[in-house]
């Protein structure tokens, strides 16, 4: 049996990237791919963050008067909202945190390809 070694055929989309590698090794480079990483920090940051803090609110729905009382389909309010509430606040700060990464990743693409 022989091995069959499959690659994708050379495109011009290669320059590209040895140009952003060449921008990288400069001094203006460098600058620029540690912009990237406080951004992409700070995003991460901002992002758990606001995570943690909508988390930590989370059971203080226990203490409102009455839920506990409130049932949907035999199953009591506050249980249910701390069941299933939290996997749409996953979602939505995944999202936000994806798109707002790719924005900061093309703008610092932008930059490089500029020099």
């Amino acid at each position: 049996m022989t091995r069959v070694r499959v690659t994708a055929p050379r495109s011009a989309a290669r320059p590209a990237v040895e140009s952003r590698e060449a921008a990288e090794e400069s001094a203006v480079g460098q600058v620029f791919v540690r912009s990237l990483i406080r951004s992409q920090l700070r995003l991460a940051l901002v992002v758990a963050g606001g995570f943690l803090l909508v988390l930590g609110a989370f059971p203080l729905l226990a203490a409102i008067p009455g839920l506990a009382e409130s049932r949907i389909a035999g199953i009591p309010l506050d249980w249910l909202l701390l069941g299933t509430g939290i996997y749409p606040v996953t979602g939505i700060s995944a999202w936000l945190y994806i798109r707002s990464a790719a924005r900061n990743e093309a703008r610092y693409r932008d930059l490089a390809e500029d020099r």
